[in-house]
C-alpha cells in the first residue's frame, strides 16, 4: 500500500522547488537577498541535507551567510555575471536545457523540450515562449514538479513524478551541477547548482519510500527508454504557472 504526505508537508516541498527555480530564474535582488537572509536558507528548506547531502547544504549555508546585506557590492556585480555565465549565454559550457545533455549533438530544442512539451500539456500548462527559454530549461522543470506536488493524491500520481524525475532531470541534473561548480565564480552559484541536485535526489528517495518501490539504476532507466517510443508531440504554448513567494 502506498503511503501518504500530510498536505501541509507536500506543499513544503512544492515551495521548496519553486525556491529553487526562483533562485535559477532571475538575478539576486535587494528582496530576495533579504528573504534569503532572513529565513536562513537552505535552513528554511523542508526537505533538509542527509548523510550524503549534507556537505552540499553546509556550502549552501556558508555562501548565504557570505552574501551582502544590499545590492550595492561588488559581489552582486560577481553575481550577476556568473548568473549571465551558467543561465543566459552558456559562457560556462553547462546549459540548464535538458537537450544539450541528452541528444547526440547537444543542441537546444531537440526531442527532450518536445517530450516535455507534451508533459506539461497533459498537465493543461506549457512554457510561455520556448524561443526565450526553451520547455526543458532546469527553472521550467522545477515548477512543474512543484505542480506536480501539489497535486499528487494517489500512488499513480507519485508513480508520475518519480518517473518524470528518473527520465528527465536525474539523468543531467548532477552532470549540470558538478560543470556549473567546477566552473564558475562564486561559491553561491556553486552551491545553489549542488544543492538542487541534491534536494531533487532526495526527493527521489521520498518517492521511494512512498511508492515501496526501490529506485530504478541508471541502466534500467536507459533501457526503459530505449524500448518505449516516445514521439515528439507539439502543442500550443500558452502558459507555465508564476511563481509565488516563497522566501
Amino acid at each position: 500500500m502506498t503511503a501518504t504526505l500530510p498536505r501541509e508537508h507536500t506543499e513544503a516541498l512544492a515551495e521548496d522547488a519553486e525556491t529553487l527555480a526562483l533562485l535559477q530564474d532571475r538575478e539576486l535582488t535587494s528582496d530576495l537577498l533579504a528573504g534569503l537572509l532572513a529565513n536562513g536558507f537552505p535552513g528554511s528548506l523542508a526537505l533538509q541535507g542527509d548523510d550524503e547531502a549534507a556537505r552540499v547544504y553546509q556550502l549552501m549555508t556558508t555562501a548565504v551567510a557570505a552574501l551582502p546585506e544590499s545590492s550595492d557590492s561588488q559581489l552582486i556585480d560577481e553575481l550577476a555575471a556568473d548568473f549571465a555565465a551558467i543561465y543566459l549565454n552558456g559562457g560556462y559550457g553547462a546549459s540548464p536545457n535538458e537537450s544539450v545533455w541528452l541528444s547526440d549533438d547537444h543542441l537546444i530544442c531537440q526531442d527532450a523540450m518536445f517530450e516535455l512539451r507534451r508533459i506539461y500539456a497533459a498537465k493543461g500548462v506549457a512554457a510561455p515562449d520556448w524561443r526565450l527559454r526553451p520547455d526543458d530549461h532546469l527553472v521550467f522543470q522545477l515548477q512543474f514538479i512543484a505542480l506536480s506536488l501539489r497535486g499528487a493524491d494517489s500512488a499513480v500520481d507519485w508513480r508520475a513524478l518519480a518517473t518524470f524525475l528518473d527520465e528527465h532531470l536525474l539523468r543531467w541534473l548532477p552532470d549540470f551541477a558538478s560543470r556549473v561548480a567546477s566552473r564558475c565564480e562564486t561559491a553561491f552559484y556553486a552551491a545553489l547548482a549542488l544543492l538542487t541536485a541534491a534536494w531533487v535526489n532526495q526527493l527521489r528517495d521520498v518517492l521511494a519510500r512512498l511508492l515501496g518501490e526501490p529506485r530504478p539504476s541508471r541502466e534500467e532507466i536507459e533501457a526503459r527508454l530505449q524500448k518505449s517510443s516516445h514521439r515528439p508531440e507539439v502543442v500550443p504554448l500558452t502558459f507555465m504557472p508564476g511563481l509565488g513567494p516563497t522566501l
